[in-house]
């Protein structure tokens, strides 16, 4: 599995981003309402969204050369907009980045009382209308693309459809990608779906690179929820999704995380300590994680670098108060 999650050599090229591209309107409000009654917005702000979106912009800010594609599907609206002028600034090449006028753009309102909760209604749009169709695996490839990211299955209507046989047009996507040269890295999400085991369990064999969380991992194997520095439930969670097909887990929690290549011994890595008075938002850390590694793994670098990096993209992500609007340069994460 040479440069396939074994930190074994570079896989260099482009990176692809497909998914999920989300608009986020984040309002912050005094208290949650009680039914029927009335609470002011003291502030709102928009940002973008969604696993694609978050990782091609947090590999943006890193400022290191990269050349990135967005994969995705996107309404013909003032959120599109939003979106596509995001990619313009970061210099994301949205060749790729499809429109259609049967669904508006993603996009979630989300409700914050600052220093409490946030809570989400979100419309997934034309996020649900993405497929395979929309996807052309092999001309990005031709392009120069080397890893395709697809974030996140059971957050995907259409490319979570499972077939008499078990496949989905996600898990073909990634047999394609495969099949044209490039390295596949999925990331999920934590939803709570039924059919969640399934759809991950359809796109393992062809994943190289698994990204989840505690949460993700329990739902995908059916183990019990490791706790969040639980290293033999780490192991475990991770031994059954390389059973299942996948090349290398990604396991990482807020203490705690694993890379886990198979027939590799495993590689653990923990995030520093964060100021509690630094942190403006939780959101998109998770992506920042995964763009870190992602990162790590087209340059080639070990195990225990990538999680090292991925840790501090992290962090940094929690200072800002959109998913992307906390990641410096490579140069200071580094530094």
């Amino acid at each position: 599995m040479t440069g396939r999650g074994d930190g074994t050599g570079p896989i260099g090229g482009a990176i692809a981003c497909a998914g999920n591209w989300i608009v986020d309107i984040v309002h912050d409000i005094d208290a949650w309402p009680a039914k029927s009654d009335l609470v002011h917005i003291r502030a709102e702000r928009t940002g973008v969204g969604g696993g694609a979106a978050n990782v091609a912009l947090d590999l943006a800010a890193f400022d290191a050369g990269l050349t990135l594609f967005g994969v995705g599907l996107l309404g013909r609206d003032r959120h599109a907009d939003v979106v596509r002028a995001a990619c313009a600034r970061a210099g994301v090449d949205t060749r790729w980045l499809a429109d259609t006028d049967a669904a508006p753009t993603a996009h979630t309102h989300v409700m914050s009382v600052p220093g409490d909760s946030r809570t989400f209604f979100y419309n997934p749009g034309a996020g649900d209308l993405l497929d395979e169709g929309h996807i052309p695996v092999e001309a990005i490839a031709a392009a120069g693309a080397r890893i395709l990211y697809l974030g996140y299955p059971n957050l995907l209507a259409a490319m979570d459809r499972l077939d008499a046989g078990g496949a989905t047009p996600a898990a073909r996507v990634l047999a394609r990608a495969r099949a044209a040269g490039m390295t596949t890295c999925v990331d999920l999400v934590s939803a709570d779906t039924p059919r969640f085991a399934a759809v991950v369990g359809a796109c393992l064999p062809h994943t190289d690179v698994l990204f989840l969380n505690e949460v993700e991992a329990a739902r995908a194997t059916g183990l019990a929820k490791a706790g969040p520095a639980d290293r033999g439930g780490f192991s475990a969670c991770a031994a059954a999704l390389i059973a299942g097909g996948a090349g290398a887990v990604v396991l990482h929690s807020e203490a705690l995380s694993l890379w886990q290549a198979r027939d590799a011994a495993p590689v653990w890595g923990s995030p520093e300590p964060v100021d509690p008075a630094r942190i403006a938002s939780p959101v998109g850390a998770g992506d920042a994680f995964c763009a870190g590694a992602i990162h790590a793994l087209r340059q080639g670098w070990p195990p225990d670098r990538a999680l090292h990096l991925a840790h501090r993209a992290a962090a940094a992500a929690l200072t800002g108060l959109t998913a992307t609007d906390g990641i410096p340069p490579l140069r200071v994460l580094l530094g």
